[in-house]
């Protein structure tokens, strides 16, 4: 018996192993992923300086354009990772790489709203980062983390109008109100129950208040621009 119970508890060792190599595995790739992401979020921090300018780029389009070059990296990350991850254990890593791919969600969805002034689908962040939209179809971006990147995308907007005031373009945040506006409307329609993503949403509100403190302030000041908003976020 004791002979048997040993076997027993070797082969638990070996299963334990296994696990831990293929969870430092993923975590290697993803602190790779996270490296990337930085160079992304560094690289769109351009919009918050003196008119949407560094002397590096010649325009939020160039940044734009850099920002996907660098995607390119995240797709060949996200790849490894599909390639690791066991068939059906999505979830069972899923923390592993949650706060990364909202993140990048985010990323993505900002990179699209510079180019179009459109909200992100999940469809297009999915191709921004090499992964698919389905969950039987393996390795995927979860709805609540698309969600997730899309708050987070309010709040950096937020940070976006009262910044372009600042550098002078009055025209702006009359835009960024707009869309975050919509967005909220969008959210509402929700039924939010996961506790994360609720808490997320409930800062949203602060976010549409501080956008609508800056066109306000446009407006009793005399700034307010009074031609429609820009269709274009890239101009």
């Amino acid at each position: 018996m004791p002979s048997d119970m040993n076997s027993i508890f070797a082969a638990f060792q070996d299963h334990i192993n296994v696990e831990q190599d293929l969870r430092e595995e993923i975590r290697q790739v993803n602190k790779d992923i996270d490296q990337k992401t930085r160079e992304i979020q560094t690289t769109l921090q351009i919009i918050h300086h003196e008119g949407g300018l560094l002397k590096s780029f010649e325009s939020v389009p160039e940044c734009c354009s850099l920002a996907r070059k660098l995607f390119l990296d995240v797709k060949s990350g996200f790849s490894k990772l599909s390639s690791i991850v066991p068939d059906n254990e999505y979830y069972r890593f899923h923390d592993h790489w949650r706060f990364s791919i909202q993140r990048l969600a985010f990323l993505g969805a900002l990179t699209i709203y510079l180019e179009s002034g459109q909200m992100a689908m999940i469809e297009e962040v999915a191709q921004l980062l090499g992964v698919t939209t389905k969950r039987e179809e393996g390795f995927h971006i979860d709805l609540e983390d698309y969600l997730m990147g899309l708050l987070q995308l309010a709040s950096e907007l937020a940070r976006f109008a009262v910044n372009s005031v600042t550098n002078g373009d009055y025209k702006r945040p009359l835009h960024v109100s707009q869309f975050v506006a919509e967005l909220n409307s969008g959210f509402r329609l929700l039924n939010l129950k996961n506790d994360g993503l609720r808490k997320r949403f409930d800062a949203l509100k602060y976010d549409v208040k501080k956008i609508e403190e800056v066109v306000y302030d446009l407006s009793i000041r005399g700034l307010k621009p009074e031609e429609k908003p820009e269709q274009s976020a890239s101009t």
